[in-house]
């Protein structure tokens, strides 16, 4: 397992703050935003142009927003738009004619902006259409802000292989992920106790069982601190996100799964607490914007200025802390259990509960059965075989494909 920490955290370039001399930067950082139209690549591109002169946009990518896209590609001047759905690429064309911005369209040209010189690469591109360009970014030795899941989750070992071998660094950008970051600062991987990630507990934290079976995709859609995607909100109320949040963790940080720990914190202004041997417990607190983990991705080691709400306490008042309960939220402990199975019972566990969670937004699966499909689909892989050390990123995709087929074919019978 390559962990984040044995990776230099000083190797980029003219980043944003500072060369590799330690001086100030003699140029802007080269950046380029896989997934710009999301929640986390808007949030990005609302901190480059609040940041004037500190970065260059190179490219920006999205799968199906073309006129989206041809707009941020001309708001931040970037060299080359690409729309991963072929069949929109003449109308991301005739949005950037006269623009001078490099239009291109299709699997292949994610990969080729993902492979553009660059300082700094924002992987944000939801699921599993994001691994191979984010691959190829690391592969190129660069600054990967990571916020897209199923690089770990899914290819956990091999991802952090190849960081390690191109010598990339691997700053996560999940908030929880960013504050253990912080919160780690180079300690000692032998003096950590325990990671302890937090979860605001969704809209449902107060549920009883008998209440969240007839929970509808619009109530769990009602976040009640944070802004995100509909697939990620739906994986807060179900406490998935949390799982894999942990599967991330053990990846990235050098700790075993019995170091691993979540707490529920309904404020979602700690976001994670770190442990050490000698007592002390070290906290991250932000007000809940993602503005904040994207700007220490960005910039670090030095910080930049980012326009989020500053935290008082003295208003806050209080913060409370609970045990999740994984009877509840079943999910948790699916995922737990993948993690503690290893190989790619992750991968499994992540394919089939992109199957679960669209199936439940179009009111196909109950809140409930969301946890019961994916446990049911890794139990299937596997008697199949499915579950094995995976011998590369294709191996990866291949399982990925076979998990979702598993999913759907059990779906039919809810």
């Amino acid at each position: 397992m390559a962990a984040l920490s044995s990776v230099p955290m000083s190797r980029v370039a003219g980043g944003p703050m500072e060369n590799e001399n330690g001086g100030k930067a003699d140029r802007p950082c080269r950046l380029t935003v896989l997934g710009a139209t999301g929640s986390i690549g808007t949030s990005t591109l609302d901190l480059v142009g609040r940041n004037a002169g500190l970065f260059d946009v190179i490219a920006v990518t999205a799968q199906t927003n073309a006129r989206e896209l041809a707009s941020l590609a001309r708001l931040h001047r970037a060299r080359a738009a690409v729309i991963g759905d072929e069949t929109l690429f003449a109308e991301l064309k005739e949005a950037l004619a006269g623009s001078g911005i490099a239009a291109m369209a299709g699997p292949a040209a994610l990969v080729e902006a993902a492979l553009m010189p660059a300082d700094c690469v924002m992987a944000s591109i939801v699921g599993a259409a994001g691994l191979k360009p984010t691959f190829a970014a690391a592969s190129q030795g660069r600054r990967i802000a990571l916020a897209n899941k199923e690089c770990l989750v899914s290819a956990g070992d091999v991802f952090t292989d190849e960081v390690a071998r191109s010598g990339a660094e691997l700053l996560p950008v999940d908030s929880e992920h960013s504050a253990a970051f912080q919160a780690l600062a180079g300690a000692d991987p032998a003096s950590i106790e325990k990671i302890i990630l937090t979860a605001s507990g969704g809209p449902f934290r107060t549920w009883s069982r008998e209440q969240l079976q007839g929970a509808t995709p619009e109530q769990a859609l009602k976040h009640p601190n944070w802004s995100m995607g509909a697939k990620v909100t739906i994986d807060s109320a179900t406490l998935m996100n949390k799982g894999l949040e942990l599967i991330e963790a053990f990846h990235l940080f050098p700790v075993g799964v019995d170091a691993l720990d979540c707490v529920v914190h309904p404020q979602s202004i700690v976001h994670c607490l770190v442990s050490y041997k000698d007592g002390s417990v070290l906290a991250q607190m932000a007000p809940p914007d993602m503005r904040t983990p994207i700007a220490v991705a960005l910039a670090w080691p030095r910080r930049m200025a980012a326009p989020t709400e500053k935290l008082d306490l003295t208003r806050l008042g209080s913060l409370t802390f609970e045990a999740p309960d994984e009877v509840r939220f079943p999910a948790l402990r699916v995922a737990k259990a993948a993690l503690r199975r290893g190989e790619t019972a992750p991968a499994v566990l992540n394919a089939a509960n992109e199957v679960a969670v669209a199936a439940f937004l179009g009111r196909r699966l109950k809140f409930l059965d969301i946890a019961s499909l994916v446990e049911d689909t890794l139990e299937l892989a596997e008697k199949q075989g499915a579950i094995r050390k995976a011998a590369g990123l294709d191996d990866i995709l291949a399982i990925d494909t076979q998990a979702r087929r598993l999913a759907a074919d059990r779906l039919a019978r809810y």
